[in-house]
Formats: structure tokens, sequence, C-alpha cells
């Protein structure tokens, strides 16, 4: 038995008109051509993914990179098992770019996606509360900046025991045991009548479940290079073991898919 291969089959048709004083002729002469195709080895499988693939690193180098929420320290603005889609073009250095495309800097408000000041191989996900220049404390757990209470509908209390430190930073009457010790000598150097005052290009950064969240209170500043990009939206989000349900239902929260972290 003969193996079979595909092929292609290509026809092409003349038609000559032929007059005599007596009749009309039409001759027509199609001619059938068979071509082989080329076996569909991993090869040509490759190249025909390779547009895709190269669309996708693209994606993903440039424009949005998709990042898991690992912890709770963003609720509830963020939940443990939010799958989130970084916008990395907002923060990245304009160049000569700049007029074009929608570079800025770091806002009052940003959800930003940056890495670890304590270890740049590792991402943090925070809110950006103070700016450059600016001068910060906290009393009773609440913000100040410049010395006018900010307003934050984002920011949560989950009751805890009173922590001085992390309620009324920033403090040198109190250390917490994990905070980092070069941030804390770095600290005493930057405060000055109570606040503590951001070096140029550095930003304070800040869980919005307040008294679950180790962010620049313990770690210092983000670095304006450290930004990485703001979420735009949540696409996927998988609950907690306690939260499930059987069935479809159970399988992801469907009524956090595709929002907008704000």
């Amino acid at each position: 038995m003969s193996d079979q291969k595909d092929e292609i089959v290509e026809a092409a048709a003349e038609v000559v008109v032929v007059q005599t004083p007596g009749e009309t002729v039409v001759r027509k002469t199609v001619v059938v051509t068979r071509r082989e195709l080329p076996a569909n080895g991993p090869l040509e499988a490759f190249t025909s993914l390779l547009p895709i693939i190269t669309v996708a690193i693209f994606i993903i180098t440039f424009l949005a990179q998709p990042y898991r929420i690992p912890s709770g320290s963003m609720e509830n603005t963020l939940l443990v098992g939010d799958f989130l889609l970084v916008n990395k073009q907002i923060y990245a250095p304009g160049g000569t770019w700049r007029w074009l495309m929608p570079y800025r800097n770091p806002r009052r408000g940003d959800i930003i996606v940056f890495h670890n000041p304590l270890d740049a191989n590792d991402h943090l996900v925070k809110r950006t509360i103070a700016q450059p220049g600016e001068r910060i404390r906290l009393r009773g757990g609440r913000v100040l900046i410049n010395s006018k209470p900010i307003d934050e509908p984002y920011a949560i209390y989950i009751p805890s025991r009173p922590d001085h430190f992390r309620d009324n930073f920033p403090t040198l009457h109190d250390a917490d045991p994990e905070i980092d010790a070069q941030w804390w000598m770095q600290m005493r150097t930057l405060i000055d009548n109570g606040d503590l005052i951001l070096p140029t290009g550095n930003y304070f950064m800040m869980g919005d479940n307040r008294n679950n969240s180790r962010d620049s209170r313990y770690w210092g500043f983000m670095p304006r290079e450290f930004a990485e990009g703001m979420p735009m939206l949540v696409y996927f989000s998988v609950p907690a073991p306690e939260e499930q349900q059987r069935g479809i239902h159970g399988l992801a929260r469907w009524s956090r898919m595709f929002t907008i972290p704000r």
C-alpha cells in the first residue's frame, strides 16, 4: 500500500478563439500540474509560531507583563491570588519618544510594581504615599504629608496589638526587629522635627493593609529607577482555600476578573 502525500493541484486554462468564414471555433486547453507539500515537521511548526512568539516576547519585555499577588499587604485593593497585567511603559525612561508615549513619574496614590530594594530579583507591589522633597509622618497610623493629613479611602486597619514604630513612624525610641539595619541608620539622618524628609528620586511606599504590610517603614525608599510598572487590570483571581466552593463558581473569583485596581 503506497504512502499518501499532501499535494497541491494547480490548473491553468488557455482559451483560443479561431474564426473562419463559415464558423467560429473555441479551443480550450487545460494544463494540470501537481506539487507535493513539504511534511509538517517540528521546524515547520516552530516557524509558523515564530511571529506569535516574537510578539509575545516584545509585549512582555516592553509593554505589559503578568504578575501574581503573593501576600495580603494590599488588601482589599488587591487580594492574594489576583493575577495582574502590568503596564511597563508608564514609568519607563522617556528618551526620544517621550513626546509620543505616556511616560511620567510616580504620583501619590499610584499602585506600583517595583524591584525590592533589599533584593532586586524580587518584586513588590505597594501604593505611592510620599514623593521626593515631601515630609511624612504617621500619628496613630494615619499619614500626614507636610504636616497635613491626607485622605486615604483605600487604607484598611485590621485590629491588631499596638505597635509604636508602625503607627507613629518615624520614631527613634522603638526599633522593630524586622526593620532593615541599613535603613535604620539612614532613617536617623533624614528625620527633622518628627518628619521624615524624602531625598530626590525616592518614594515612600505603603501597603493598603496598614497593620499587615512590610513597606517603606521597614526597608526604606523605592528609588525611581526601581519602578517596573502600574497594574492595568486583574485578569484572573484564584480564591483562597477557605473561599473555594464546589463547581465552576469555586474555580475563580469571577467578579474580580477584568477589574481595574485603584
